[in-house]
């Protein structure tokens, strides 16, 4: 089994740490449940202390980077849940659901095997502006078909709970919009590495070179210096909860 993250994987660690604040919201969506699926679990970022967690995750690589002392790994899809029904309080799925081949089935799979909860972090395509797409536009043209709208996800879960996850402005977890206030940080080969859309955009340095030189001269700052003044943003990410 071969994916993506087998090749940008390398490294993802380090540059992917999970944030405190964002691990806080998830842990209160998985409630009261004491055993836990992480499916699409990658390095183990924001599986949950005090509770029997199983992780599922599809890249050798990302497994190979799991700490030694965390929870038990299974390679596999999320499309194809190696369980019985409800073997699980509950199953999560962290900012990875965009990847799967098949997200009805891979949802489906999730409800399937949980006996309380499912809990998805997400980022809504219809969520509020971000201004990397001033830069990048073709972010929206990559990012529009494979992410779910949250009208989507209902029609797939059932009745969900909605809860908005600003990022703050010291994100440690170096996902797509962590650096709304620290522009520079996109311009860094290392940390592009660990994001998955940087993958999908041809001559991605080029592409960047105006945000390159409105960094450097401060225009950037005359456009968005306001965003200083801020701790947290909501650029549209979301923690979805459905019971079962």
């Amino acid at each position: 089994m071969t994916t993506l993250y087998d090749t940008i994987g390398i490294g993802y660690a380090a540059r992917r740490k999970p944030d405190a604040r964002i691990a806080h919201a998830i842990n209160l969506a998985l409630g009261p449940a004491e055993s836990v699926l992480n499916v699409g679990a990658g390095t183990g970022s924001y599986e949950p202390e005090g509770r029997h967690v199983t992780a599922l995750e599809p890249s050798a690589e990302m497994i190979a980077q799991r700490p030694k002392n965390g929870a038990k790994a299974i390679q596999g899809a999320a499309e194809d849940l190696p369980f019985e029904d409800r073997s699980f309080d509950a199953a999560m799925a962290i900012l990875t659901i965009h990847h799967w081949s098949d997200i009805k089935a891979g949802l489906n799979e999730m409800r399937r095997v949980s006996r309380d909860r499912v809990v998805i972090l997400t980022f809504d395509p219809e969520g509020p502006y971000f201004w990397l797409k001033d830069y990048l536009p073709e972010i929206v043209e990559l990012d529009q078909p494979i992410m779910p709208t949250l009208e989507v996800l209902e029609s797939i879960l059932g009745e969900i709970s909605i809860t908005p996850v600003p990022v703050p402005h010291d994100c440690s977890d170096g996902f797509l919009g962590a650096y709304w206030r620290r522009p520079h940080v996109y311009l860094d080969p290392e940390a592009r590495a660990s994001i998955s859309t940087f993958a999908r955009i041809e001559n991605v340095e080029t592409r960047l070179m105006a945000l390159e030189n409105d960094v450097v001269t401060d225009a950037w700052d005359q456009k968005y210096g306001h965003l200083a003044e801020l701790e947290t943003l909501d650029i549209g990410y979301r923690l979805i909860t459905a019971r079962i």
